[in-house]
């Protein structure tokens, strides 16, 4: 599961390139992907997720706790 945040499930997307003469080659987009530890309080333990920025700020928003179990509930990750 590389290059997939495991909080918004966002992964490699494609496009294309497009040169002034509008020619188009093929390209990929990555997510803004970071390796982060998050100690969870009602465990006391510590977790390691690969998260995207947007993944940073729904987990400052709804807090660690929160967000991992929705993304459990949507299926971005399967055990932490």
């Amino acid at each position: 599961m590389s290059r997939v945040c495991q909080i918004t499930g966002k992964s490699v997307v494609s496009g294309n390139n497009v040169s002034h003469s509008n020619k188009k080659t093929k390209r990929t987009f990555k997510p803004n992907l970071f390796t982060k530890k998050y100690f969870l309080p009602d465990e006391e333990k510590w977790v390691v997720l690969k998260v995207s920025a947007a993944g940073m700020k729904v987990i400052n928003k709804k807090g660690i706790s929160n967000a991992l179990k929705d993304a459990k509930e949507k299926g971005f990750i399967t055990k932490y």
